[in-house]
């Protein structure tokens, strides 16, 4: 068994980037993928990286900002459109049963079109929402083993880190987090742990752009600035550090930057990630 970690996206935050796509990750084990987050473009990232919708195993929301569950109900509905043919969970905070009840509803007209012209199964059928509230395990099959943390990303209470242990590997990816002690027991001793990171200097250039009144005290109180991820990342003695979910995105900030500060304190491999980055 050999098992990959594929980047479908790093930026951070809900509008499109120049340089970066929204948040997800994909773990494929076995041939069948796992996808963490559900970023703006998730399933063209998947067919840009090789990966067959139809391959979708499960699916994790870490919490309920747009820019991870923007294209949720779009995977499935993509995918659908491209063979997929199984139930497939969907596991994350609540109200994901009710968002999704909410996309069927939308998306009726297409659906129920398709089911009725093409012959394909009603997507209904396809769509399993399991909510979840609580540290555990979250889902559980042949490949995997996934496990849910809370972590600190004020004002969302329910926001959660997943540690993915299949046979070969153990991958952990942060959500959006500041510094927090469960998640760093999460990911004692796995070897990757995806961390979303924030450069605080540029942080004032990018909020003088943005309407919103108060997001630098949003992102200060909820993020985790690059210069403390390598200390995180130490403490839970995990052997590989990614970097994710770059805020700013488009800020231009050299790879270096983001890898100098991250390294800080920490004894393991870093890596700066990028869209599309197997790993």
């Amino acid at each position: 068994m050999t098992t990959q970690l594929i980047l479908l996206g790093t930026a951070g935050g809900p509008a499109p980037k120049r340089t970066r796509s929204a948040p997800a990750q994909a773990i494929v084990v076995n041939g069948a993928t796992y996808v963490i987050d559900c970023g703006n473009g998730v399933a063209r990232q998947l067919v840009l990286a090789g990966i067959p919708l139809d391959s979708l195993r499960a699916v994790g929301i870490t919490h309920h900002h747009s820019d991870h569950n923007a294209d949720y109900g779009n995977l499935y509905l993509l995918a659908w459109a491209a063979n997929l043919e199984r139930r497939v969970p969907a596991f994350g905070p609540p109200p994901l049963a009710e968002m999704t009840q909410h996309f069927l509803a939308m998306n009726r007209f297409d659906i129920d079109t398709r089911v009725a012209d093409e012959g394909l199964r009603p997507l209904d059928q396809l769509l399993d929402p399991r909510e979840i509230a609580a540290d555990g395990v979250v889902f559980e099959d042949e490949n995997v083993r996934i496990t849910a943390a809370r972590v600190d990303h004020p004002p969302i209470v329910d926001a959660f880190a997943y540690r993915i242990d299949t046979a070969d590997r153990s991958i952990v990816i942060s959500g959006d987090t500041a510094p927090c002690e469960n998640l760093v027991r999460l990911a004692d001793g796995a070897d990757v742990l995806v961390h979303e990171v924030m450069y605080v200097p540029a942080v004032d250039a990018m909020v003088s752009q943005y309407n919103g009144t108060t997001l630098r005290d949003h992102l200060l109180a909820s993020h985790t600035s690059v210069a403390q991820v390598g200390a995180l990342a130490k403490e839970a003695g995990v052997g590989t550090l990614v970097l994710s979910h770059f805020v700013p995105t488009d800020a231009d900030i050299p790879d270096e930057v983001w890898r100098e500060h991250a390294a800080a304190g920490f004894d393991g491999e870093v890596v700066v990630g990028r869209d599309l980055l197997r790993l």
